[in-house]
């Protein structure tokens, strides 16, 4: 049914070698303008600002992510064999497209904008694109790929695969993530944990040889959610950026002009999701768009924009930590009691991360991570391992910060 490559294309990575694609299909939609795009969006947005080699795209992401699922099949029989030809292709056009939805510094754009990626990933695929035009030489495959990404049901064993506790996802990102950071928290036995993959009534689960490997990734991404992404002074330079997106709305719904072309920013303000402007914007759009809103008339505008490029970012102090209770009452009501200030020089940010997230609610939820016992009884990691089940509420932490910065010169305020 899919046409295979007369010869194997590789990409070089650091990560696994080669990546490598056999099928026609998925050669054409690496190519296509959607994924290339990927290229021009950093996959971890600020957190360069505190590792300074963490440079890498969200396209390598997906190409891993990717390599990850194709991994799987060639290694894991019981998972190979559980799925025909068709379905085999699902799972790694969904490993490859998952991220394609996201914006430039991809976070913190959705938070200002209320867009969703996975929903916008959907769109692309569904929408008058080169991936669409791709992917329809089967119209049911379309249709199929979007069901594993908005989370259908219709393929419950690819979608744990997809978008659980332990995905193909999570898999890359976290080798990858630690990888160009330079840190040691993401390092996983990718190899032990193919090995103890297989499939038991109709459910992905691991074998109990593989619960340590469980564990050990589990904490591996635990600590890098803390080390790495939950960074403050990441958290600082986004809230930033959040900033001056929030200006930039407000100027524009204001009828401001600014000094230079935002009409595609224009367009997905005043449709969230209209995707041909959308896949207009990534990381060099919106640096180009800051660099020259630094020359801004607008003095709020500029002082923003000069301190994203000059790196002067949010002070904060941690709310669980801080005992000076006067200076930190001082400061809420300073920059609360202003409007100005409260909506472009302050933030509260809240974060949290469990260990391992137990759905109580649904037995099979293909979220959750299953084992295998020894008597062939499937059941969840939790019940199993006495670690992980020790961490469900020791290893539930909430932070909470206060983000702010005092404008140079508070005449700003009064304009």
């Amino acid at each position: 049914m899919f046409t295979k490559l007369a010869r194997r294309k590789v990409f070089r990575d650091p990560l696994y070698g080669y990546i490598n694609v056999d099928y026609e299909i998925i050669s054409d939609l690496i190519d296509t303008k959607e994924v290339q795009r990927l290229r021009r969006i950093r996959q971890l947005s600020g957190v360069s600002m505190v590792f300074h080699t963490a440079e890498h795209s969200r396209f390598s992401h997906a190409l891993g992510t990717y390599e990850v699922a194709r991994k799987i099949l060639e290694n894991v029989c019981d998972i190979r064999n559980y799925m025909h030809e068709y379905e085999q292709l699902v799972f790694l056009i969904s490993a490859l497209l998952h991220d394609i939805g996201h914006g430039p510094y991809s976070h913190s754009f959705e938070h200002v904008f209320n867009i969703h990626h996975e929903k916008m990933t959907c769109l692309l695929i569904l929408g008058n694109t080169e991936v669409n035009r791709v992917l329809s030489v089967n119209a049911q495959l379309i249709l199929d790929v979007v069901d594993v990404i908005s989370h259908g049901g219709k393929y419950p064993l690819i979608e744990s695969l997809i978008s659980s506790q332990l995905d193909v996802d999570r898999l890359d990102y976290l080798q990858r993530d630690s990888f160009f950071t330079g840190t040691p928290y993401g390092k996983i036995d990718m190899d032990r944990l193919m090995r103890s993959m297989t499939v038991h009534d109709n459910v992905l689960c691991y074998k109990a040889s593989g619960v340590h490997t469980i564990e050990n990734y589990l904490m591996s991404r635990y600590h890098m959610y803390w080390q790495v992404y939950y960074h403050p002074v990441t958290r600082s330079f986004e809230n930033i950026l959040e900033s001056i997106y929030r200006r930039i709305s407000d100027l524009i719904k204001e009828g401001k002009k600014l000094n230079t072309n935002v009409d595609i920013l224009i367009n997905v303000l005043n449709n969230n999701y209209d995707i041909n402007s959308y896949i207009e914007l990534d990381d060099a759009y919106v640096n180009g768009m800051i660099k020259q809103c630094v020359n801004s008339s607008d003095p709020i505008l500029s002082q923003m924009c000069t301190d994203f490029m000059d790196r002067n970012l949010f002070e904060y102090i941690d709310l669980d930590l801080n005992e000076d209770e006067k200076l930190v009452e001082g400061i809420i009501n300073k920059f609360t009691s202003d409007e100005i200030l409260k909506r472009y020089y302050y933030a509260v940010d809240s974060v949290r991360q469990v260990t391992y997230y137990q759905n109580t609610q649904s037995t099979f939820d293909v979220k959750n991570i299953f084992i295998l016992t020894p008597s062939n009884k499937l059941v969840a990691l939790d019940e199993f391992s006495k670690v992980m089940h020790s961490l469900i509420e020791s290893g539930n932490k909430e932070s909470k910060k206060i983000y702010y910065k005092y404008p140079r010169g508070l005449e700003c305020l009064n304009k």
